[in-house]
């Protein structure tokens, strides 16, 4: 026999009988559990596997309320335990436990007693209580109750139907199984956005959250004010129609930004009615106008919201980020002619009405004409010098594997770091992993480009060259990379270049920054070792904690440059224990006035500040 028989036969003996495995419904779960939530992360980031737990079983009572039942939803987190109480019909009591725990059951198959709902297929629930260490339903109807129980999908505890004081209503609790998903914590700036998205498409529901109170009276029109981080140029346009909502306004901003939901679920990603919403109000627009505009310069600058209803929705995932249904019900109206013929209509009337926004849309849209005219010619020439300069020789060292390639848990890894300087560089290159992890080094201190016109991004060759590496020159669709990673030394240089990279993201792509793409890298200020131990600290408190803990003399050392990390130390830093802070824009944070502050014209105001805030580094941190 030879070598090439050999390996065969060894495949064929280890493919046997007792090679077939068939699982419980609750061990696949959690031995898959990218299929069911996506990613599972630590809570750090708005789309990790607990907020999915969190929001499957929210969907429930939602879909309740749009049924007409129980106008009050309770939500409280103490440490890791969630308990969702509603107050709608209640789970029939015979199948309390089977919708728990069996796989493919559920009402929303039924479309009479779910018309329009958000979960279809039975599983979300199953898969909150087999990613849980502890979980259980109890419903209240009809003056009866019964509660369930499990632990990681094991039932451990079925009553028996018993009188019940509650009103109506399903409350289930569960606590993410730590074996799941590690050492995790679950963040309010992650949730509260959750629930006032609920409650601004759901126009009379209150969601109490702990000791907060959520509710809105104008649907998207609050949501828009919610996230707008620029003055508005028009009030904002709020249309309704049976099974569609949308508000449009424009700010002085740059690209495209969109809310869209189906069913009441957030699609982060759009899918058919966010590309007909696309499409139909630019249409509209350009036929109201008569004129031969440009689709992108009508959008330019856009802050719009859609909301619809769509019977049998199909998501392209469990987690229902993207809608991938063409027809509204199933008796096959177009999303996309459903939406177009609402828009052609209602908008167009709108236009009609209010002279005065349509007055200041054409100027709007005439100075995005007028700016993309004069930029032309740097545009195409810019694209021809980013071709031409070998740009993954001189400034990427790319990946392997990018965002649009990939899904789950390895689309959340894709990264690229934005670093100063070969030693840096050459640090991060040599540490990274090369199948996701991607390096740009940048030239010195990058432009001030506050103040500045889109067409410096073309005509400065480092933001020319890093907006072709990120793949944004037209739009946010090809983006390359899911984290973009500002990595800048640990001193005054590296903070100015830090804030000199984010004024360029927060005037020209803020979007990218709006969606959770741009984050700032931790690195450790100092490393404190004996010879038995060694510590890296982050923060002066850390540095004096581990002191204390390698006393007597420990060696301590000052990062002052990323440079100074060795490879082999980097590979600590920008692996599974990353430390990484979301750069995040809210309409609290005053953004023109803040970019003013800090990044316009010195003024005696902003000398003052610095004076009164001057630290003086401390050079003996021995």
């Amino acid at each position: 026999m030879n070598e090439t028989e050999r390996a065969l036969q060894i495949l064929t003996d280890n493919y046997q009988e007792e090679n077939i495995v068939t699982l419980e419904w609750q061990e696949h779960i959690r031995r898959r559990p990218g299929m069911y939530i996506g990613k599972l992360g630590d809570g750090s980031s708005y789309d990790d596997g607990i907020y999915v737990l969190l929001k499957e079983v929210l969907d429930n009572s939602i879909d309740e309320y749009m049924m007409g039942f129980g106008k009050t939803i309770d939500i409280t987190i103490e440490e890791k335990c969630v308990t969702v109480h509603d107050h709608g019909r209640g789970v029939p009591l015979g199948k309390v436990k089977d919708v728990c725990s069996k796989m493919n059951t559920g009402a929303k198959y039924d479309s009479k007693a779910f018309k329009k709902s958000v979960g279809l297929n039975g599983v979300g629930i199953k898969a909150v209580n087999a990613l849980s260490s502890e979980f259980y339903m109890e419903s209240s109807r009809e003056g009866q109750t019964k509660k369930v129980a499990f632990q990681q999908g094991i039932l451990v505890k079925d009553s028996d139907v018993g009188p019940s004081v509650n009103s109506n209503g399903t409350k289930v609790g569960f606590t993410p199984d730590p074996e799941i998903f590690g050492e995790y914590h679950y963040r309010n700036e992650h949730i509260e956005p959750l629930l006032k998205n609920y409650v601004f498409l759901n126009i009379g529901l209150t969601i109490n959250f702990n000791d907060k109170k959520f509710t809105s009276k104008n649907g998207l029109e609050d949501l828009l004010n919610e996230n707008l981080t620029q003055e508005e140029l028009y009030p904002i346009i709020h249309l309704f129609g049976e099974d569609i909502e949308v508000a449009i306004t424009h700010t002085n901003q740059y690209g495209e930004e969109y809310y869209s939901f189906v069913n009441g679920q957030h699609t982060s990603q759009g899918g058919t009615h966010l590309a007909a919403f696309r499409e139909a109000t630019a249409r509209v627009i350009k036929e109201f106008y008569n004129r031969n505009l440009e689709y992108s310069d009508i959008r330019n600058g856009i802050v719009a919201a859609i909301s619809i209803k769509v019977e049998e929705p199909v998501f392209e995932s469990q987690t229902k980020t993207k809608l991938g249904s063409r027809e509204m019900s199933p008796n096959g109206v177009s999303v996309s002619k459903y939406i177009n013929d609402f828009l052609k209509k209602e908008l167009d009337n709108y236009l009609h009405k209010h002279a005065e926004t349509g007055e200041v849309l054409q100027k709007k849209i005439l100075d995005s004409e007028k700016e993309r005219k004069a930029i032309a010619g740097v545009t195409k020439l810019a694209r021809e010098r980013a071709k031409k300069s070998n740009l993954h020789n001189k400034k990427l060292r790319d990946c392997r594997i990018h965002y649009n390639d990939v899904k789950g848990d390895q689309q959340d890894k894709t990264c690229i770091f934005i670093t100063e300087g070969d030693s840096a560089s050459g640090s991060i290159t040599k540490s990274r992993d090369p199948n996701f992890q991607a390096v740009f080094s940048l030239r010195g201190k990058p432009l001030n480009s506050f103040g500045l016109t889109k067409k410096i991004v073309y005509e400065n060759e480092e933001f020319n060259l890093l907006q072709a590496a990120l793949n944004i020159e037209e739009n946010m669709d090809g983006l390359r990379y899911n984290k973009v990673i500002i990595a800048t030394d640990a001193d005054t240089d590296g903070m100015h270049i830090r804030l000199l990279l984010l004024t360029f993201f927060l005037q020209f792509f803020p979007d990218l920054i709006k969606k959770g793409h741009v984050y700032i890298l931790q690195t450790p200020l100092f490393r404190v070792r004996n010879k038995k131990k060694t510590i890296y600290c982050y923060t002066d408190e850390e540095r004096q904690n581990a002191i204390r803990e390698l006393n007597p003399t420990p060696e301590i050392t000052r990062f002052k440059g990323l440079g100074e990390i060795s490879p082999d130390e980097f590979r600590n830093f920008i692996g599974d224990d990353i430390r990484l802070d979301r750069v995040t824009m809210r309409k609290e944070d005053l953004l023109k006035e803040l970019l003013e502050f800090y990044m316009g014209k010195n003024t005696p105001e902003r000398q003052v500040f610095i004076i009164d805030n001057l630290v003086i580094e401390e050079e003996d941190v021995a």
